[in-house]
């Protein structure tokens, strides 16, 4: 089935994105991280010089090329670099471990690979496991003196990688975008393709979703967005590269810190910035005095989403921060699907809103049919513009999410009211959400039965009240093996071993006998939901 959207245009000047900001504002700010600032006109020539870099490397369009990196102003200029040059960038969870990058490295058939520094050594580590591809092209980001890259021939500095290459515009330029791995529930990242990793349509394609976007977002043009999320995550990079190419400004930072976020929203007069509920939670737990300090007074509007937000804590961020508060439900498959403000959450709690002007939502019964008002059913969303995703190099998991072209499912179950508003009554089956992270318990499980002491093993999330969820497993013996402390201690160091450390279970219950249903299939709500029972919220 043919999902993805092909295009063979071309055009030959990117002046539709960053040279009429440039050119008019050359000294307006453009980005700003912890080790300093860049004006727009240096961001023009430093995006320029990248894409001459790259292509003087060998990298043609529709080729790939991936970035292990924090949030930093290198990172933003190699999105727009290959958004001007035809590529695919790959952005990879620094959380994972040498292996589970390698897989993604050979899935996506990276050409070149950005280093952060500050991951100087899982990016040894990740170039030098067997596992590893050929990878002809390696660079760093670099703001120290040392690191374990350096002094190595086959590493190359960023900063030197610019210098050589020109400034000048390049030459027929074509849209690229970015490929965003996500776990499945075969334990293996899967690459989504959407209608922006598409590489050969004309550059103002990008201008022309991001503008839209941004308006129906209501980020207005020339803001100030806060970034203090994984830029690696999609919505990260939703939120705050598209409304750069409306001009506005990206001051991020490589980690959150409520009190420091709070500080900069007030330093900077950020207009816009994304949030998850954890972040919620950090800053409400903040000091009175932090707190109040506080004034927000540049804020237009403040989106959340990637994970469930307790209704108590919504309510207390609306009390606090005024109705700039914003919900958005979408994936990295489907973009953003609906969206809710605080007034109507406040008269409809768990709501999460209706769909944008460019979504349908379909709820579909186990039967097949269309679900009524008020009957929940399995989501279904079609993007009314055309556009569609397919899972790299995996027709059979694309096949699987469509119900037909066009019309696909997250996996989520759920129902609209009478005025089209939606609610989700489940989420993915089996799926852990921790502070805003996808988790899928497949992978985990695996590694558990690798254990030799361990016949069955089945992990679940349970109630965390700062990350919301945290990663819990049950797990089935051997015959003549008594489970322990001891042994507990023994199998997390298995798993801290072989997973990213955000996968690793925090305890471990120990069964005489997992509960399965006769076909075989694993119950795992008979498991959870003795932790959920008093929980508000039932996942």
């Amino acid at each position: 089935m043919g999902y993805a959207r092909d295009f063979s245009l071309r055009v030959t000047r990117m002046a539709e994105l960053i040279s009429p900001i440039a050119e008019k504002s050359p000294e307006r700010l453009a980005l700003a991280d912890e080790f300093g600032n860049t004006k727009w006109g240096e961001f023009h020539e430093r995006v320029n010089r990248l894409i001459n870099a790259l292509r003087k490397a060998g990298l043609k369009t529709g080729d790939t090329f991936a970035v292990l990196s924090g949030n930093r102003r290198e990172y933003v200029e190699a999105f727009a670099a290959a958004a001007h040059g035809g590529w695919l960038l790959v952005p990879i969870n620094w959380h994972l471990v040498a292996k589970e990058i390698c897989y993604i490295l050979e899935n996506s058939q990276s050409k070149a690979l950005f280093i952060d520094s500050r991951f100087d050594n899982l990016g040894k580590e990740t170039i030098s496991h067997p596992d590893a591809p050929h990878i002809s092209t390696v660079i760093v980001f670099d703001n120290s003196q040392e690191n374990l890259l350096a002094g190595r021939p086959d590493v190359l500095s960023y900063e030197e990688f610019l210098s050589a290459a020109s400034l000048e515009e390049p030459d027929e330029q074509s849209l690229g975008g970015p490929m965003f791995y996500t776990s499945g529930t075969t334990g293996h990242p899967k690459g989504v393709k959407s209608a922006l990793s598409q590489t050969g349509a004309p550059v103002e394609t990008l201008k022309m979703i991001g503008d839209g976007l941004s308006g129906m977002l209501s980020i207005q043009p020339g803001g100030r967005t806060l970034l203090v999320g994984p830029i690696y995550h999609s919505a990260q990079w939703a939120f705050s590269f598209l409304p750069l190419l409306a001009g506005s400004s990206i001051i991020m930072r490589h980690k959150f810190d409520g009190a420091e976020t709070l500080n900069l929203i007030d330093k900077y007069e950020i207009t816009n910035i994304h949030l998850v509920p954890t972040q919620f939670t950090r800053m409400l737990r903040l000091d009175k005095k932090e707190k109040k300090s506080f004034a927000g007074k540049s804020l237009d509007i403040v989106w959340h989403g990637a994970a469930p937000c307790p209704p108590k804590i919504k309510r207390q961020m609306i009390d606090w921060w005024g109705p700039v508060i914003c919900e958005y439900y979408g994936s990295t498959e489907g973009s953003i699907v609906s969206t809710v403000n605080s007034e109507e959450w406040l008269t409809r709690p768990g709501t999460l809103g209706k769909p944008t002007p460019i979504m349908e939502i379909v709820v579909v019964k186990d039967d097949g049919s269309k679900a009524e008002n008020g009957e929940s059913g399995q989501i279904y969303v079609r993007n009314l513009m055309g556009s569609d995703f397919e899972y790299h190099n995996d027709p059979e998991k694309t096949e699987k999410a469509h119900l037909e072209p066009g019309l696909f499912t997250f996996g989520d179950i759920g129902y609209l009211d009478s005025d089209g508003y939606l609610f989700m009554s489940d989420r993915k089956i089996d799926m852990i959400i921790s502070g805003g992270v996808n988790i899928y318990p497949a992978e985990i499980e695996a590694v558990l039965i690798d254990h030799p002491s361990v016949i069955d093993a089945a992990v679940f999330g349970i109630p965390n009240e700062e990350f919301g969820e945290e990663v819990k497993a049950a797990i089935e013996l051997n015959e003549e093996i008594e489970g322990d402390e001891k042994l507990m201690d023994e199998i997390i160091a298995y798993c801290r071993e072989n997973l990213a450390g955000f996968k690793v279970p925090k305890s471990i219950d120990f069964e005489k006998n997992l509960p399965r249903h006769p076909t075989g299939k694993l119950l795992k709500r008979i498991l959870r939901d003795k932790y959920w029972n008093e929980e508000d919220r039932k996942i």
